[in-house]
């Protein structure tokens, strides 16, 4: 993926060309926010806004604000909210409310609930953080729900000014406040600089109530055995020159123990769009998730051979396969994405079951994807924390 195009994500290892006339500084505009250097802490709320007028004012006098700034006991009650993400505004963004002078505070009166350091691996949150979005009939995830979930962006110059600019470059997840999984394919041109980003939700907004981090890799730790042809032990271990704080919306993921046989699970695949070009709606760039079937080994193979990969096709032990089911896998996400499965007796928590590497098209029957399987590279994963004198208990369960 050393062609990797801007700001899109994609299941396949191709990207579809840039169109014609349509600069690199648009898209990224359009798509991902200007990595900023912001650092957020435990209570790394938003009272201004980042990124987002409130000078707009409505012929009746209000003007449009954070919705957790606007405490016109209509919105906000409980300090949860409800937003419904399909509703075209004529005058506010659907994380705004159109608000009194006499009802704007300074501080957010959404509480922040009590959390603990990197207290809990894997805890994903299904009823967001802060709000709770209705309308998400293209299986948009809630604000947070996946708080392990990171974009990997990577320098580049751009095409008008030639100035350099972070441009995302794939998926990844957090396992370490100094440490993230990802891709091998995803970071081998080890002469860009690369820094990820965590936290990040909407793609088009920056209203949201916790902002993201960014932090700078400092190491990238390609597997030792990755097939580069064949993308066999696709996994990769990025560490960060500054540790990522923990934050309603940031955490690490639990990791499975090394060889853990996973079978008769759901999972989710999480991602942005393949196809966010441009500002089609207001929801497009939201974290996109798919629930899908762990695939046996067997049944994988014998459904890849049916695909130009051929008859001969033999499935290599570092991978796992989900999905399959027509219409669910759409494309979301792109390679380094985490596949993650419920934690047997451990309610509500979540191990990264794969690393998301590639697929033969999307959505379709019988065709399922195929992942990096983490099981196989606990051990290897294990060791090079250890190597950077880094605690194993932020992915323990």
């Amino acid at each position: 993926m050393e062609t990797a195009l801007i700001l899109l994500l994609s299941a396949l290892l191709s990207f579809p060309a840039v169109q014609t006339g349509e600069s690199l500084d648009d898209l990224i505009g359009e798509i991902f926010a200007e990595p900023s250097e912001t650092t957020a802490g435990t209570d790394n709320r938003n009272p201004d806004g980042p990124g987002i007028s409130t000078a707009t004012t409505s012929p009746n006098g209000c003007e449009c604000v954070p919705y957790y700034l606007c405490n016109n006991k209509t919105i906000i009650t409980d300090g949860v909210r409800t937003i419904d993400i399909r509703i075209d505004s004529r005058h506010c963004d659907y994380l705004s409310v159109c608000c009194y002078p006499e009802d704007r505070v300074t501080e957010s009166i959404t509480p922040a609930p009590p959390i603990d350091e990197f207290k809990r691996c894997g805890v994903r949150n299904p009823d967001g953080i802060g709000f709770l979005i209705k309308g998400d009939s293209d299986n948009e995830s809630q604000f947070g729900e996946f708080p392990w979930m990171l974009a990997v962006l990577r320098e580049e110059a751009l095409e008008v000014n030639k100035q350099n600019s972070f441009i995302y470059q794939c998926g990844a997840s957090l396992i370490h406040p100094l440490a993230v999984l990802t891709s091998a394919h995803c970071v081998t041109q080890k002469d860009k600089k690369y820094q990820i980003r965590a936290g990040e939700w909407d793609t088009q907004t920056r209203a949201e109530i916790y902002p993201h981090q960014d932090r700078a890799v400092k190491t990238i730790i390609i597997h030792p055995e990755y097939d580069a042809g064949a993308l066999f032990n696709d996994v990769a271990v990025l560490i960060l020159d500054s540790p990522l704080e923990v934050a309603e919306n940031v955490d690490s993921v639990c990791l499975p123990e090394q060889g853990l046989f996973i079978e008769n699970a759901r999972c989710f695949a999480t991602g942005w769009r393949k196809n966010v070009f441009g500002q089609k709606g207001k929801y497009e760039g939201i974290l996109q998730k798919i629930d899908l079937p762990i695939v046996p080994r067997d049944t994988c193979q014998e459904q890849l051979r049916g695909t130009p990969l051929g008859q001969h096709f033999k499935l290599n032990a570092s991978f796992i396969c989900a999905g399959g089911e027509a219409g669910k896998d759409r494309c979301i996400g792109d390679g380094g994405s985490p596949l993650v499965c419920p934690i047997p007796n451990h309610s509500g928590k979540y191990y990264q079951a794969g690393i998301l590497t590639g697929g033969i098209g999307c959505g379709e029957n019988q065709v399922p994807g195929v992942y990096a399987s983490v099981a196989q590279f606990r051990k290897w994963i294990d060791e090079q924390l250890d190597a950077h004198h880094l605690d194993k208990s932020s992915y323990t369960y």
